[in-house]
C-alpha cells in the first residue's frame, strides 16, 4: 500500500456535515470489497475457494488488530457496531453473573449511545436480574470520576461490568478511559468502551487502553455498512447470542462476510494511518465553522468541552445550541439548501424528544432541542464550511419566526 493520503468517494450535490452518522467510503475500500466479491468461496469450507476466502479474513484481522495494537485473535467480527455492544453486554453480563450470582450491577453513563443504552435497559427490565446504574456526567459530557469511584466501591464484588463510551457521538467529548479502566481493574472489574467514534480521529490502542472489550464499526471509518468488530481480550469470557456454527472463537456464529471484512481491514487500516493530518486539518475546518457561524449568530452556544484538542474533543465535531430555534426547523431549512447535519444520533433520528446527551449535560428539555451537530470528515472542504455559514444567518432568522409562531423558544424568553 503506498503512503499517499486515501482517496474518499464524494458527492458534489450536497453539502454534507454530517460524518458521525456515516462518512463516504474510501475508493480503495470499495475497489477491494468489489474486488473480493467477484470471487466465490464461503470462508469456513475447506476446499480451495474456501480456503483463499478464508486467507483474506485472517489477513483483514491481522491488519486490524495491528492498526489497533491488538492481538488478531482478539479481533471478533460482528454486523456492525450494534451487534458488537449487545454482545459484549449481554456476553459479559451472563457470563459474569453464572460465575458469581452476586455480579448484578452494570455501571455506565446517561450519555451513551442507544446501542449500549437499550440493551443496558432490556437487560435491566427483563427477567435477567441486572441493575444498571448511570453514572452522571459534567456539563461537558464528561463521565464524573468521583461519581463512578463511589458507585463501584459502595460494593466492588456486586458490579459484573462497567461501559464508558471512548468519545461521544453527539457532542464529541473524549472520555478518561485510562482512568476508568484504572478505577475498575483495581477492583477486578472488566471494561467495555464503544469506540465508534473514536477509532481514526483520536488515538486508539487497545492493548495500551486496558479495556476488556472494544467496539468498532466499519461505515464510521471509510468502510461498507453491515461490518463490525468486538475486540475483546482472549482470556474474557463471552456467552454468545448466537448460536450457529460456531465461527469467531463460537462467540459470534454465522457466515462471514469476506467482502465487507477486506472493506473494513482497509479503511481501518487508512483512517488510522493517516489518522494525525486527518485530525489536524478537519479540526482547523471546525474550529473555522464555530467561530464563522457564532459571528453571524453572536447568540449561538457551544455545546461539549470548550477545549478542542484531541484530549477533549472528536477533531470534526461542532454541536451548537441555536436559542429560540427548534433543532428539526434548522435542520430542514440547511436541507433545503443543500445542506446535511444532525440534531443529533442518527439512530434517533425522527424521533420527536430532546437529546438525551444534552438533557444528562443539564441542559432543560427547549435548549437540548434547539442544537445541530456538524461533523467534519475526510471529504469535508473549506467550501462545505463557507457554504454553511453562509446560510446560517438566514436559516436561524425564519426558524426563530416558525418557533414564535409554534410558542417555540417562549420560556427562555421570559427568563431572559
Amino acid at each position: 500500500m503506498n503512503d499517499s493520503l486515501p482517496t474518499p468517494r464524494t458527492s458534489q450535490q450536497t453539502v454534507y456535515l454530517d460524518h458521525a452518522a456515516s462518512t463516504p467510503m474510501y475508493d480503495e475500500a470499495v475497489s477491494v470489497m468489489t474486488e473480493q466479491m467477484t470471487r466465490l468461496g464461503n470462508p469456513s469450507s475447506l476446499h480451495a475457494s474456501g480456503r483463499s476466502a478464508r486467507r483474506v479474513v485472517e489477513e483483514s484481522r491481522e491488519r486490524i488488530a495491528q492498526a489497533l495494537n491488538a492481538r488478531p485473535g482478539e479481533v471478533v467480527f460482528t454486523s456492525g457496531g450494534t451487534e458488537a455492544d449487545n454482545l459484549a453486554l449481554k456476553g459479559l453480563f451472563w457470563s459474569r453473573r453464572s460465575d458469581d450470582a452476586r455480579r448484578t450491577r452494570i455501571l455506565s453513563t446517561a450519555v451513551e449511545h442507544h446501542a449500549v443504552l437499550d440493551p443496558l435497559h432490556w437487560l435491566g427490565s427483563s427477567d435477567h436480574g441486572a441493575e444498571v446504574e448511570l453514572i452522571p456526567v459534567d456539563e461537558f459530557g464528561r463521565v464524573r470520576i468521583d461519581a463512578l469511584g463511589e458507585s463501584i466501591e459502595r460494593d466492588p464484588g456486586s458490579v459484573a461490568l462497567v461501559s464508558v463510551m471512548w468519545a461521544n457521538n453527539e457532542v464529541g467529548t473524549v472520555q478518561p478511559i485510562h482512568a476508568v479502566v484504572e478505577m475498575a481493574h483495581a477492583y477486578g472489574i472488566p471494561v467495555h468502551t464503544d469506540a465508534v467514534q473514536a477509532v481514526g480521529q483520536v488515538p486508539v490502542d487497545f492493548a495500551a487502553s486496558g479495556v476488556d472489550a472494544m467496539t468498532l464499526t466499519a461505515h464510521k471509518v471509510g468502510g461498507p455498512y453491515g461490518v463490525g468488530a468486538l475486540v475483546v481480550r482472549r482470556e474474557l469470557e463471552l456467552t454468545p447470542l448466537l448460536h450457529g456454527g460456531g465461527q469467531e472463537r463460537d462467540i459470534r456464529s454465522g457466515t462471514i462476510d469476506t467482502p465487507a471484512i477486506a472493506g473494513f481491514a482497509t479503511a481501518v487500516e487508512l483512517s488510522v494511518k493517516h489518522r494525525c493530518e486527518h485530525a489536524a486539518r478537519v479540526a482547523g475546518l471546525r474550529d473555522d465553522l464555530i467561530r464563522r457561524v457564532l459571528e453571524v449568530v453572536p447568540d449561538a452556544v457551544v455545546n461539549g468541552d470548550p477545549v478542542s484538542d484531541i484530549e477533549h474533543r472528536l477533531p470534526g465535531n461542532a454541536h451548537l445550541k441555536f436559542p429560540g430555534c427548534e433543532g428539526d426547523s434548522l435542520l430542514m431549512l440547511l436541507d433545503a439548501r443543500g445542506i446535511e447535519c444532525s440534531t443529533g444520533s442518527a439512530c434517533s433520528a425522527g424521533v420527536p424528544q430532546a437529546s438525551h446527551v444534552l438533557l444528562a449535560m443539564g441542559c432543560d428539555d427547549e435548549s437540548a432541542r434547539s442544537s445541530l451537530r456538524f461533523s467534519l470528515g475526510h471529504t469535508s472542504t473549506q467550501g462545505d464550511v463557507d457554504a454553511l455559514v453562509e446560510a446560517m444567518a438566514p436559516v436561524v432568522e425564519r426558524a426563530r419566526a416558525a418557533g414564535i409562531a409554534t410558542g417555540f423558544g417562549a420560556s427562555s424568553k421570559r427568563a431572559g
